[in-house]
Parts: C-alpha cells; sequence; structure tokens
C-alpha cells in the first residue's frame, strides 16, 4: 500500500529567524500524525538549521537540487554526499523551474536522479508541461519525455526507490490548479506508462501533485486513486496551512 508524502519547498525563500519560528512551530502540529510522510526541503544554507530543528520528529527533510557530478572540481555544486552528511533523505530533481528558468536538460536531470540515488537519496522527481504545451496537446508526451530520460539513463527498476511529483508548470505559484479529475487523469497516464515497463513498480510508485495546493483544496486533489501527497510550494511558508494539508492527506 502505498502511503501518501506531502514535502514542503520553500524554494528561494527564508531567513535564520524566520525559519526558526517556523521549524518550532511545525512539530507540534504534525506529531502523532500517522498514515503520511511529511518532509520539507530548504535552501542549501539552511539545511544545518533545518537538520537540528528537526531531528527526532517525524518530519524529514531534504534538498532542492543537486549537482550531476561527485565531490570534485565544481566550483558552485553541491554533491549528493553533502547532502547526505546534513541527514537528507530526499532531493527535489527537475523543478520545472530548474528546467524552464535554469536551462536544466533532461540528460542533465537523468545524470542528478542517478547521482542522488547513488548516494542514498530518494530523489522527488519532477515532470510537467508548460501552458502553451498543454494548449497544444502535447501534455502526455512532454511527461513521457522527461520519464523516459531518467529510466533510459537508470532502469524502471530505478523509480521503485524514488517519488514522482507531476507539478503542470502553468499552475505552479498562478493560484491556478489542476481539478483533481485534470490532475488525476495524468497521474493515471504516469502510472500507466511505468506499468507497461514494470507493473509492480508502478503500483507502488508515489506520485505527488504539486501546483497550488491549499489546505481548502488538498482534500478533494488528494482522494484521486492515483494523487499520492502533495510537493508544495507556498503554502509550505506557513505553519497552519502546511500542517492541514498533511492531515489531509
Amino acid at each position: 500500500m502505498r502511503v501518501k508524502l506531502v514535502a514542503g519547498n520553500w524554494k528561494m525563500n527564508g531567513n535564520l529567524a524566520a525559519n526558526q519560528t517556523l521549524l518550532a512551530a511545525l512539530p507540534p502540529l504534525l506529531s502523532g500524525l500517522t498514515g503520511v510522510n511529511c518532509a520539507i526541503c530548504a535552501p542549501y544554507p539552511y539545511l544545518a538549521q533545518v537538520e537540528q530543528a528537526l531531528k527526532g520528529t517525524n518530519i524529514a527533510w531534504g534538498a532542492q537540487d543537486v549537482c550531476q557530478y561527485g565531490n570534485g572540481a565544481y566550483t558552485g555544486g553541491v554533491s549528493a554526499a553533502m547532502l547526505m552528511d546534513f541527514g537528507c533523505n530526499y532531493v527535489l530533481v527537475g523543478h520545472s523551474e530548474r528546467r524552464v528558468i535554469f536551462g536544466e536538460s533532461d540528460p542533465v536531470v537523468a545524470l542528478k536522479f542517478a547521482a542522488a540515488q547513488k548516494a542514498g537519496l530518494t530523489p522527488i522527481l519532477c515532470v510537467g508541461e508548460t501552458l502553451a504545451e498543454r494548449e497544444s496537446g502535447l501534455t502526455e508526451q512532454v511527461i513521457a519525455r522527461q520519464l523516459d530520460a531518467v529510466i533510459g539513463n537508470s532502469s524502471v527498476a530505478a523509480l521503485a526507490r524514488t517519488v514522482i511529483a507531476y507539478e503542470p508548470v502553468w499552475a505552479i505559484g498562478t493560484g491556478k490548479t489542476a481539478t483533481p479529475d485534470e490532475a488525476q487523469a495524468v497521474h493515471a497516464f504516469i502510472r500507466a506508462r511505468v506499468a507497461v515497463l514494470d507493473a509492480k513498480v508502478a503500483a507502488g510508485l508515489v506520485i505527488q501533485y504539486g501546483g497550488s495546493v491549499k489546505a481548502s483544496n488538498a482534500r478533494s486533489l488528494f482522494s484521486m486513486p492515483d494523487i499520492d501527497g502533495g510537493l508544495i510550494g507556498g503554502a509550505a511558508l506557513i505553519a497552519d496551512e502546511f500542517a492541514a494539508i498533511c492531515h489531509a492527506a
């Protein structure tokens, strides 16, 4: 049976004081919560603070990106081994903002995915289409391409040790949200595409939805059969809101 995962993505937000307030508020709000996994993905400079605050709680943590290379002469990069030093369980790979703004290609995302898994991290592999791609009827084609790059570089078996986050780019930070039925259709497509290669992996694959998830719409989204939690942006910066989403899951 799949266990839902709600992961907060702070993006490039936060400071030491604000983080401390948020991190102090979350454990009591989520204490005793069962049947759902919760995590925070924070910017690199705050991973030590997050580790210190969340160690011993039922909230895991991770990073928002990882270098595709191991330790070495890669100025500005942060390796998977470094993330492991801070107790990270998860790392976001291929977030739409990395793909669109920073120009990360499918092959680069595939290399990052492999580097994360090799070090023992669980990648949260982000896939999704832009508004133009959706309006052109290319949603499934785009997501298939993004998935195939990772499967081709690693294997379908590697997906047994990952989480996939479907994030329609047009719904991230815009206030627009795919309806539960729209999101479910894409999640079902992802699971079916994996099932063609390995039915067991597909059945156990946790597929999150990311795109303006709030406490007010979380329950209707998470009630869909193939939506296994959420990758939460802005709402993850508000303790009560994030906790409510976790409880909805």
